[in-house]
């Protein structure tokens, strides 16, 4: 369990600012981030990555020359929001192009992809490499799909290396995408991890048995075996990994065995003693094998195998030097530059004019918005079950954090005179920032398009707040990628934007039209639990979620039935 903490919500935060503290002569720190102390040179293409925390050392840990440029940290297990992402990619630009590298999850690849068009917009080429490693997550011909886990290690590491050699961007990408189809990893765990402040782990593991296939966020496996010796336990992890060994490969391979935080070295070494002998027997040599924690799960008990089918150019940049907090190879020379100081100001959001009558109806969205955070908060720890059934559990943590920060929001803009539009606006910006992570960034673009189908000037009436619902739905759609069945949020969101329009074409009142929306949300998110997830975290657990609603649905059912009940009392005055 994880004991050592604060307050819950403050852990990521707080152990950013420790390691920034430990290393303060290899990074600096910058809001929700790090940067080289020593920046490389003008005209370097920089490589920023990052995810979640709770998985040191990545991925602060691989800051420095021959490697990352920065590392953006999100909260434990959930992917840091577009603006986080944005802001430590700003500071560590170095003028020849970007490369954002995260695993591949739903989160990580709406935040960092966003922030790529936001980088673009303002004249940095930045491009996205997502890690695709994990052959539990999907088929080899949907790699694509895969999830990323310790395969960021060799990916990162050899991407850092081309462009710490000079390459241009496009040159640095083409290797990062090689490194990346060259790259396969398969884990198990002993048992699953705790997150901070809670009571029990995401998941268990039954005595005696070994959980197949985990993920890296404290998913469960894929499948239960039983629990076997060291020798075995080689076997089974190496396998699947030679399934892709491709055609006419001459066998030299990056091999990284990684602990997920509770195995220990001596373990490790054990395996690494029975998977000699395997490599062996498989006509493949390891170069510069590395054996101990790189990718870790918080406490997780299990560990994962990696190999990189390398060639002529990945061995070389695989095998070049590099100087980190945490990974350290061969002999960097002194960096030219001194420290690296960087001006990181964040102001304060515009506030447009507004007429007093939207600034009224801004004065109760955050109300509402209040409410919603105090409703969130007492659910967080359901949610998070419903959320653990096949996912990594953070629902709750999320969805509680997200609407807290959105209340404050609205409160501060509401309190500044921002009108309805402004108030909803901000208000999905700051939960988008605070939630982190998949839903955070849908709930933030939702409550953003639907506060832009609001006024400033104007009090909107009921089709207009059905109009907003329908655009921010799309906005949904649109970045997310999801539709109808595909047991997400949009399940729950679908029915209630289709209800809540009907009844407002009716000429029903919006406190009946939205309770009736609420209701059909409610239903929608209860059935749920017959679908099985096409997108997500928890498409590869299928057959475990299968039985349980999705909580996403759950969640935004719960919201909207909140809001009926306050739209109840507000127009009962």
């Amino acid at each position: 369990m994880t004991k050592l903490f604060d307050q819950p919500d403050q852990f990521a935060a707080t152990a950013l600012a420790g390691f920034c503290a430990a290393h303060a002569d290899r990074v600096t720190a910058v809001p929700h981030g790090a940067v080289r102390a020593a920046p490389g040179p003008e005209g370097k293409v920089a490589l920023l990555i990052g995810g979640g925390s709770g998985h040191y050392p990545a991925f602060l840990g691989y800051v420095g020359a021959g490697l990352a440029d920065a590392a953006v940290a999100g909260d434990v297990f959930a992917s840091p929001s577009t603006a986080w992402v944005y802001g430590v990619a700003r500071a560590a630009n170095r003028g020849g192009g970007m490369i954002l590298g995260f695993g591949n999850y739903a989160g990580d690849v709406l935040n960092f992809g966003a922030a790529a068009e936001r980088l673009r917009s303002e004249g940095i080429d930045a491009r996205i490499l997502a890690v695709t490693d994990d052959v539990a997550s999907a088929p080899r011909e949907e790699q694509a799909r895969r999830r990323g886990v310790a395969g960021d290690l060799p990916v990162f590491k050899i991407a850092g290396a081309a462009a710490e050699a000079g390459l241009d961007l496009d040159a640095v990408m083409e290797v990062a995408e090689q490194a990346n189809r060259a790259t396969v990893s398969f884990g198990v765990a002993f048992d699953g991890c705790t997150l901070p402040g809670q009571k029990a782990p995401l998941f268990m593991v039954e005595a005696g048995k070994i959980g197949m296939g985990l993920g890296i966020h404290g998913e469960p496996g894929i499948r239960d075996e039983k629990m076997v010796p060291a020798a075995e336990l080689a076997r089974m992890l190496l396998d699947p990994l030679l399934a892709e060994r491709p055609k006419g490969h001459d066998g030299r391979v990056a091999v990284v065995l990684n602990g997920l935080g509770c195995t220990k070295y001596e373990e490790l070494f054990v395996l690494w003693h029975h998977l000699t002998g395997l490599l062996d027997a498989e006509g493949l040599t390891p170069v510069q094998p590395e054996i101990g924690e790189f990718v870790t799960s918080l406490d997780m008990a299990g560990c994962s195998l990696s190999i990189t089918w390398l060639d002529d150019r990945l061995q070389e940049y695989w095998c070049a030097s590099a100087d980190t907090p945490a990974f350290r190879r061969g002999n960097v020379a002194p960096a030219a530059s001194g420290r690296q100081v960087v001006a990181m100001v964040e102001s304060a959001p515009e506030i447009p004019p507004a007429s007093p009558e939207s600034r009224q109806t801004g004065a109760c969205i955050a109300g509402l918005m209040a409410r919603l955070a105090e409703a969130l908060t007492e659910a967080e720890e359901e949610l998070g079950r419903i959320d653990a059934q096949a996912g990594d559990g953070d629902h709750g943590q999320g969805m509680a954090r997200g609407s807290a920060a959105a209340a404050d929001a609205a409160a501060k803009a509401a309190d500044a005179g921002a009108g309805a539009a402004t108030v909803l606006s901000l208000a999905g910006d700051a939960w988008a920032d605070r939630a982190g992570g998949t839903s955070g960034a849908l709930w933030g673009v939702s409550l953003r398009a639907w506060g832009q189908a609001l006024s400033d000037q104007a009090v909107p009436d009921a089709a207009a707040v059905a109009q907003g619902a329908q655009d921010a739905l799309d906005a949904v759609t649109r970045l997310g990628g999801a539709q109808r069945g595909d047991k997400t949020l949009v399940d729950a969101f679908a029915p209630f934007v289709d209800t809540l329009r009907d009844a407002t074409d009716e000429g029903r009142p919006l406190a009946e039209a939205w309770d009736l929306a609420a209701r059909a949300a409610t239903k929608a998110a209860d059935a749920t639990a017959d679908l099985v997830p096409k997108l997500g975290r928890a498409r590869p657990l299928a057959e475990r979620s299968v039985g349980h609603p999705d909580a996403g649905a759950v969640s935004l059912a719960l919201c909207a039935r909140v809001i009926a009940e306050e739209l109840r009392k507000v127009f009962a005055r």
